[in-house]
């Protein structure tokens, strides 16, 4: 939690130009301690819709901001899907008119799989931008991930994604480059993030909409960018939320498909995330299976229990850090009056005292 000023010790001065959060009296006095409500847009297919809603509600949920944490699941009914998770759906999600009435203090919007060459195409386009549109006037702080950031640069900033010469798949060493942020505050500058997508917006394209990097690879572009106003709008192109496992079921059933005829080559591995050993393995499962598939025989079984005892979470701790700035500037807004204490005396509709401040 944030620290409070009762005199003008210089140290505070100086923390707070650090990046530190430091409060007035009159300020803090309004920081009852009370019951976020965050809602999770889940737009993932059947296979990961669960797993996607675990993870997010894990990282919030670890969060060790003081209050009570009320997670509202909801999803896109223009989402095709099969009728054993539409019931999922209909029993343990809420519907998007209901929060509407309800209110949110906080929303993450997760990503999804496509099927059309632009974005404009999906069926759950208009219906997304309606969430969008919604949240960034009535919701404190909206996070998106990975589609979604595509999503709101591409209808609301005229930055189209860019299709990758191939798939952008692995964990990725990045660095921070605004130290002094407060989502990215007491974070390690350089740290990894598990990427999995096709497509990429650039960091000029996030410039050119105004928006402010704060973490980006060499190798895999942009991860972390926020709004001009410094927190109304928070874009992941990364997936800090995988489980240490996320990846390898990925590629588990990417050998399937291929086993199917449903692709042509054999998957390549995800970069930087199996050992040596574990290639090794994967190796001579890979012969395996293309044995049999010439000579039509059963599939040799996935060897996934192996697998898993070689892989390394090498992200969590840094995801969960800046989930919990995130959550923590979440609750100092929606407790005193909607703006951030760093952000007296800015004008929030001039990105130049921004930058400056």
């Amino acid at each position: 939690m944030p620290l409070v000023a009762p005199s003008n010790l210089l140290t505070f001065e100086k923390l707070k130009k650090e990046g530190i959060t430091v409060l007035t009296p009159d300020c803090a006095k309004q920081q009852d301690i009370r019951e976020l409500h965050i809602g999770l847009l889940n737009m993932m297919p059947d296979a990961a819709l669960e797993a996607t809603e675990r993870q997010f509600f894990r990282l919030v949920g670890e969060s060790n901001q003081i209050a009570q944490f009320y997670m509202h699941p909801f999803s896109l009914k223009e989402i095709k899907r099969s009728a054993k998770t539409s019931e999922y759906v209909e029993n343990f999600y809420e519907t998007f008119e209901q929060l509407k009435e309800s209110g949110l203090d906080a929303l993450i919007i997760t990503g999804a799989n496509v099927t059309q060459p632009d974005l404009a195409l999906e069926p759950f386009w208009e219906p997304l931008i309606d969430v969008i549109d919604w949240a960034l006037e009535n919701v404190t702080s909206t996070l998106c991930s990975c589609l979604a950031t595509h999503a709101v640069l591409q209808f609301r900033y005229g930055q189209k994604r860019r299709l990758l010469p191939s798939k952008r798949w692995g964990v990725f060493t990045h660095r921070v480059t605004d130290r002094k942020h407060p989502l990215v505050n007491d974070v390690n500058t350089l740290f990894e993030v598990p990427h999995s997508r096709f497509n990429q917006v650039g960091r000029k394209q996030f410039e050119a909409a105004g928006l402010h990097v704060l973490v980006e690879s060499r190798e895999a572009g942009v991860h972390l960018a926020v709004s001009a106003d410094l927190f109304r709008a928070v874009f992941f192109q990364g997936h800090p939320e995988y489980d240490i496992i996320s990846l390898m079921k990925e590629y588990k059933r990417e050998v399937i498909r291929y086993a199917k005829y449903d692709r042509v080559d054999y998957p390549p591995y995800p970069e930087n995330y199996f050992t040596l050993k574990t290639k090794a393995i994967l190796d001579e499962h890979k012969d395996q299976v293309m044995a049999a598939r010439s000579s039509k025989q059963v599939m040799p079984e996935f060897p996934e229990k192996v697998v898993t005892r070689t892989l390394h979470n090498t992200w969590h701790d840094t995801a969960e850090s800046v989930i919990n700035n995130w959550i923590g500037k979440v609750y100092q807004i929606t407790n005193s009056d909607r703006r951030l204490p760093f952000m007296e005396g800015v004008d929030p509709d001039d990105p130049l005292q921004l930058r400056q401040k």
